[in-house]
């Protein structure tokens, strides 16, 4: 039988591989540890709950227009006043399941066959076959880790290209926590600008923030790049939401209409309860984050020191998100078990046999000699797993 070639052109997603057989082994007994996480552990705040239960028990659980409540676009509009200094209409806001649909939703609306969309490595598993999924074409630019793993002008000039339509930009970034500062996003902005390009401007990460650093969004530089950046972000990391699937963008009424034409065939409105939700986590108290915020860091320190002292391996020093790349390189051409490690693949199926612990491997951001560890655990489960990670690399001959 003939099916699709664009699926069979499509990778699935090696962190929810990663992530699903951790879970397996968990479920039949064993005791694994996780850092595969691109999740809060914590639970969503009670207020949030609450609002959802009351949503319900108020016969909230109908179809919804397609982009969302409009209570929700207002408040969404009001976040993007409030944190941003962007201002945004209700009609340019699309609700959507989650931000990964929101991106899903832009490249499908805005790209043609062939073309072109500048990505980042390392980039989020995602970037890539979403654009493909759209008939468009990734083009990636290798970042250097004396640049902190962004793009620099000299970079972008190498690859744009007459069918360029697009450039994305993750910041805070997921998997290194890099975050492009305001003079850096001037310069892309200038150069979308001179290049008539579209910026897909992911901000997912936004309120997980440490250092004193400062998150700025691309489109609120100026009026150019307010036209012509769409806005991805949801509520999933930092109200602790991933399960109750909101994502949102924000664009140009044009770009709304195409992105919310298309979902309304392919999944139509998210979750009406979500969405009430949603609502009150936007306006409702903001303490929750902070105390993520807080506890975020500390594990992010403890996993920094721990790393450090760890023979053999480095570590990439996230500034957002909740994630550490840490360097295995120089454990390729080693064995243990039999079994060769010669890509960080190799190592993540290794190290969740031998140690039952599960790790991200870089391949699946474009980094190979990499492993994602995610501090969105317990302390207790990071030190245990830093253990594990630590007498595994002593076995490895």
């Amino acid at each position: 039988m003939d099916l699709s070639n664009k699926a069979k052109q499509i990778n699935p997603s090696i962190t929810l591989e990663i992530t699903a057989k951790a879970k397996e082994l968990k479920e039949a007994g064993i005791d694994v540890v996780s850092f595969g996480a691109g999740e809060p552990d914590f639970n969503t705040p009670n207020n949030i709950i609450k609002a959802a239960v009351r949503a319900m028990e108020e016969g909230k659980t109908k179809y919804t227009p397609t982009s969302g409540i409009l209570d929700l676009r207002k408040a969404i509009c009001y976040k993007f006043k409030n944190d941003n200094g962007l201002l945004y209409n209700p009609s340019q806001i699309v609700v959507s399941t989650g931000a990964k649909q929101s991106l899903a939703n832009a490249f499908l609306g805005i790209l043609n066959e062939g073309d072109e969309v500048i990505i980042p490595v390392p980039y989020w598993v995602s970037y890539p076959e979403l654009v493909k999924l759209a008939d468009g074409v990734p083009v990636f630019v290798n970042t250097l880790k004396q640049n902190d793993y962004k793009y620099t002008i000299e970079d972008l000039k190498k690859v744009v290209t007459n069918k360029t339509k697009a450039i994305l930009i993750n910041s805070p970034n997921n998997p290194t926590g890099s975050i492009y500062s305001r003079e850096e996003l001037i310069e892309i902005a200038e150069f979308a600008k001179d290049n008539n390009l579209i910026i897909i401007s992911d901000e997912i990460y936004e309120k997980l923030i440490y250092d004193d650093k400062e998150h700025i969004s691309i489109a609120s530089l100026s009026e150019d790049a307010y036209n012509r950046t769409i806005v991805i972000n949801g509520l999933s990391k930092s109200y602790a939401m991933t399960g109750w699937r909101v994502g949102y963008s924000a664009s140009s009424e044009e770009i709304a209409k195409l992105m919310s034409s298309i979902q309304s065939h392919v999944t139509s409105n998210v979750n009406s309860i979500s969405q009430y939700a949603a609502v009150e986590a936007l306006t409702g108290p903001q303490d929750s984050i902070k105390a993520m915020i807080e506890e975020f860091e500390k594990r992010r320190n403890y996993m920094i020191n721990r790393i450090s002292k760890i023979e053999g391996v480095s570590y990439i020093k996230p500034r957002g998100a909740f994630y550490i790349m840490v360097y295995i390189g120089d454990f390729y051409g080693k064995t243990i078990g039999g079994t060769l490690i010669k890509s960080s693949l190799d190592f993540s199926k290794s190290i969740l046999e031998e140690e039952k612990v599960a790790v991200i491997p870089g391949i699946a951001f474009g980094l190979d000699q990499y492993i994602r560890l995610s501090y969105a655990t317990s302390m207790e489960v990071i030190q245990e797993g830093l253990d594990r990670l630590e007498s595994y690399l002593k076995k490895l001959k």
